[in-house]
């Protein structure tokens, strides 16, 4: 059981070093919109209509509030590995709170055990 709580305790040294080499995190979702304008002898209005786009935009939700932002094309890398390294860090921070589960309920049940054994050697 010691050499298991090691091994978490060093998992989760791991992922806090992995954590610390994230860059800058941005949490939402791009997607594309086509938009109509209000000229009316514009190609959006043709049949069939040639919509203006795409525009990419870039929704989220923080702090119960939803919001959304325009990206244009030569910032969309970096907010794409914006997005990558949050979608990175939510999936170490889920890995260190599974192995701090399971290492605290390893800790809770030694610490059961040496209760019963002192109780036993009494």
């Amino acid at each position: 059981m010691k050499k298991k709580i090691q091994t978490l305790q060093r998992k989760i040294e791991s992922i806090k070093e992995k954590l610390l080499a994230i860059g800058d995190l941005r949490p939402g979702s791009l997607s594309e919109q086509y938009n109509v304008c209000g000229n009316p002898n514009c190609r959006c209005k043709a049949n069939p209509p040639q919509k203006h786009g795409p525009y990419h935009q870039l929704s989220w939700s923080r702090n119960r509030k939803s919001k959304t932002r325009f990206v244009k094309k030569p910032q969309l890398p970096l907010v794409r590995e914006q997005m990558k390294n949050y979608e990175r860090f939510q999936t170490l921070l889920n890995e260190w709170i599974d192995a701090s589960i399971e290492l605290c309920d390893l800790k809770v049940k030694m610490a059961a055990e040496e209760i019963a054994n002192r109780e036993k050697s009494s």
